[in-house]
């Protein structure tokens, strides 16, 4: 397994992650946590979760896991917040009232007393980015948190919270996690810029598209065709849908031919891709089941040659897309069909 720096933080982490967001849903407890142990065993030491998937199933199970197999402080772990978790007002969102709390059902429910890196799970449009920092800073010096990272944050909101931590000596984002697959690469445009110079790990969700970029799709079911049973199309609705476009299926079986002359799965090749582009410290896996988690961690100590970087550059063009993987953010305006 190779291992990179999380950021400028000194932090090595493994150059795969493993997103649990699967876990305690359609993925069983008993399955979650045999998947969590071989990821451990393979080497990953890096994990991510977030309190809103499975309704904080994820999280427990997780918590779980580390707990039975005394692993807990040989990982960096990672959750998140935003999203909503109850039925009041108050139950969601970045503000100081929710962050505190939501810290402390987390450690709750991870039966941990810090969480390694928390993430703001999608940046707010009214709230200043001061109020959330300090929030984020009471955590870190209270011991709750060690690090801070945003997630799905636009390029000009990630600069502007490095700014008011600058100017009001915060604690500052070590990481931003983006949607980020050879199907949708707008966030090389200005994002990586960003994040290379000022030494933020970079940590996309969906290197695979979702399971397009593995073949897991053949037709657009939007334009006549049927969605695959147990799909992700299927079972997170519209939104994702709308993601599954005739130019994502086609480039994704160029891409599944190209993986089969390399004697590699379309996921695998993918996966490569993704790990080994500039300004990517560690792409988060979703793996459903173990064979899910076998297939990528073939590709763990692999690298993407620089004539298939060429190659796949000409399928679909840097900073582009063919599919839209930015299309449940209220800030992205631009839509891909």
């Amino acid at each position: 397994m190779e291992y990179r720096p999380l950021g400028r933080t000194g932090v090595m982490v493994s150059s795969l992650c493993l997103g649990v967001m699967n876990f305690g849903g359609v993925t069983n407890t008993e399955d979650s946590i045999a998947m969590i142990d071989r990821a451990l065993d393979a080497g990953i030491n890096f994990i991510d979760t977030a309190n809103v998937y499975n309704a904080g199933e994820s999280e427990v199970v997780l918590g779980k896991a580390l707990k039975a197999n005394g692993k807990r402080d040989s990982i960096v772990l990672a959750t998140k917040v935003n999203g909503v978790v109850g039925t009041g007002q108050n139950d969601r969102g970045i503000s100081r009232y929710h962050i505190i709390k939501a810290c402390d059902d987390s450690l709750r429910r991870l039966q941990t007393d810090h969480i390694d890196l928390y993430q703001l799970h999608r940046p707010s449009a009214t709230i200043p980015q001061d109020e959330t920092l300090r929030a984020l800073d009471d955590l870190v010096r209270a011991g709750k948190v060690r690090y801070v990272g945003s997630s799905t944050f636009p390029a000009w909101q990630v600069m502007e919270g490095l700014a008011t931590s600058e100017k009001y000596n915060l604690v500052r984002y070590i990481s931003e996690q983006p949607p980020y697959n050879l199907l949708d690469r707008r966030i090389e445009n200005e994002l990586v810029p960003l994040c290379q110079k000022y030494g933020i790990a970079l940590l996309p969700w969906s290197p695979l598209a979702g399971g397009i970029l593995a073949g897991r799709y053949n037709t657009n079911g939007s334009a006549g065709g049927h969605f695959p049973e147990g799909s992700r199309a299927l079972r997170m609705g519209q939104t994702f849908q709308d993601r599954v476009t005739a130019s994502g299926i086609n480039a994704a079986q160029r891409v599944g031919e190209m993986a089969q002359e390399r004697g590699l799965t379309a996921s695998q090749y993918a996966l490569l891709w993704c790990k080994d582009q500039p300004g990517i410290t560690s792409p988060i896996l979703g793996p459903r089941t173990m064979a899910h988690l076998e297939d990528a961690l073939v590709i763990a100590d692999k690298h993407l040659d620089d004539a298939d970087r060429a190659l796949l550059d000409e399928l679909v063009h840097p900073g582009t897309a063919v599919a839209d993987f930015h299309n449940s953010n209220d800030w992205m305006k631009a839509r891909v069909h």
